[in-house]
């Protein structure tokens, strides 16, 4: 992206730390508005977690390495910002096989809703769990598309939330969500799988009484109102692409290879090292597009954050020659990879895993899920790419702890291929890709890796636990939900309230905190 970079000056009026997709976002507005902004990251590419990445040597595939669908990313931000952005509705939800029986699973069709009930009846042996299903996702749509709006404008006070909730608030925000679930569904494999969505990147139980599951739920359904997960064209390297081009076009410079090393908020300087050495620039607003505990090390005034980030995820990247062969015979593999495909996600499966992780032993049968993202967009597939398939598997339940021993990367991958292998009617290292040196185009990224590639504390995908989207103290009523101590310094990241997620909120907020 050094291509648009300006002589750098040394008084800006805004300064941003950090050029993944929320920096991009706070840059971009900000230098619309005529302001005199600078990006200073840290790593030789923009992007952050939000990157395309050729992965295996000798495959031509740019995978989306970290993150991979978009949700919360508001229509309007792309219009205002004019990104030249597509986004792929998915029209199959999910795929399930029934654990320990995954010759019998729901397929979710957005297509067809009497498939979609045969099959809830063919597994529950009636349709009392599909009705709850539509009675569950009808409830948390309106949740949604009352509350979405209001996650660019200032807090709304807690009184005005309990309002735009509406009916379902004591059973979302004020009771584990897993009390619930079991009141709402009979069946535990359609549990877990609305279960599933209160637990990405997320280390709790579903009875959790700190219920940062209930809030990751909320997050995951209210994006643009519908809940839609969808599929960005070209990758995520598209998506803060063209971000990156919307700062640059409106005058913001971007300075990459520069690690920001001290925030002095009394005068606005922040100071950074390069390979060519030290340099220093002064400006009225900070906006922080890190992790707040990144940001803490530049300071000497910590601003408040949770004090012991913890993701929970194991990340795996594959590259396929063809699709494997389902233990389902009903139901076709490029419908069941469409779509997200959950395996060994059952409701008690969930806390069993949990358990055994709290424990700190990798989980025997390790619920994850997939995605396969050229069945729906093979543009990230170059030449000699005839017929394969790239798989994204995120697995739960894998805190950072449990990757201090040498060996658990490897446990880890073994476990989780095996739970892969036990819905499938053949070994997926059967249909596995060779790189150009022969070896198995398999990528596994631990929370441990997030912690030095992108430098995600603890390895946490949000930067901390999601906070509910609104006020809850009366002072934080009317703020855009960035502000710190420092009145120069905001949380522009996924740190913010109103963070996590490939969404650009926290940007777009601490643009308008600033322009305020």
């Amino acid at each position: 992206m050094r291509e648009g970079y300006r002589r750098l000056v040394r008084s800006y009026d805004d300064i941003v730390i950090g050029a993944g997709h929320n920096g991009l976002t706070a840059a971009a507005y900000l230098a619309r508005a005529g302001r005199r902004v600078v990006v200073l990251e840290r790593s030789d590419h923009v992007g952050g977690a939000a990157i395309s990445a050729d992965v295996f040597p000798g495959v031509a595939a740019r995978l989306s390495r970290y993150s991979y669908l978009v949700s919360l990313l508001p229509r309007h931000v792309i219009s205002d910002l004019d990104l030249d952005l597509r986004l792929v509705r998915r029209r199959f939800s999910s795929y399930t096989p029934v654990p320990g029986a995954p010759e019998r699973g729901i397929l979710v069709d957005g297509g067809d809703e009497e498939a979609t009930r045969a099959a809830f009846r063919s597994v529950t042996g009636s349709d009392a769990d599909h009705d709850a299903w539509q009675r569950f996702y009808t409830a948390m749509g309106e949740v949604a598309q009352r509350l979405f709006p209001t996650m660019t404008q200032p807090l709304p006070s807690l009184s005005t939330a309990r309002d735009l909730v509406g009916d379902v608030w004591a059973d979302l925000v004020e009771r584990p969500l897993g009390d619930w679930l079991r009141r709402e569904f009979a069946d535990d494999t359609v549990r877990g799988i609305v279960a599933t969505d209160a637990l990405i990147g997320t280390f709790a139980d579903l009875d959790d009484p700190s219920l940062r599951q209930n809030i990751c739920l909320l997050y995951h359904l209210i994006g643009n109102g519908t809940g839609d997960w969808d599929v960005p064209v070209g990758g995520m390297g598209a998506v803060t692409g063209a971000m990156a081009r919307a700062a640059l076009d409106a005058g913001a410079e971007i300075l990459t290879g520069a690690e920001v090393v001290g925030v002095d908020p009394a005068d606005g300087s922040v100071s950074w090292r390069t390979t060519a050495g030290g340099d220093e620039a002064r400006a009225p607003c900070i906006h922080a597009a890190c992790a707040p505990a990144v940001l803490n090390t530049m300071l000497d005034e910590p601003v408040a954050t949770e004090p012991d980030p913890r993701g929970a995820q194991l990340k795996v990247n594959l590259v396929l020659t063809r699709l494997p062969r389902l233990a389902d015979p009903t139901v076709d593999p490029v419908a069941a990879f469409s779509g997200t495909f959950h395996v060994n996600e059952g409701f008690d499966q969930l806390h069993t895993a949990w358990t055994r992780a709290s424990q700190g032993r990798v989980p025997d049968v390790p619920p994850c899920e997939i995605y396969c993202h050229t069945l729906s967009d093979r543009s990230i597939l170059g030449p000699g790419t005839d017929g394969m398939q790239t798989l994204t598997l995120f697995g739960l339940h894998m805190p950072p702890e449990l990757f201090d021993r040498t060996d658990a990367r490897d446990e880890a991958l073994a476990a989780t291929l095996r739970s892969l292998d036990s819905v499938l009617a053949e070994p997926v290292m059967e249909v596995v890709a060779r790189d150009g040196a022969g070896n198995p185009c398999i990528e596994v990224r631990t929370p441990r890796d997030l912690e030095q590639s992108p430098g995600l504390p603890g390895g946490h995908i949000f930067h901390r636990s999601l906070q509910w989207p609104w006020a809850e103290s009366d002072d934080e009523i009317g703020t855009w939900g960035v502000e710190t101590r420092h009145p120069r310094v905001s949380i522009a990241g996924a740190g913010a309230r109103r963070g996590g997620g490939v969404s650009g909120i926290p940007g777009h907020n601490s643009a308008r905190w600033a322009l305020q």
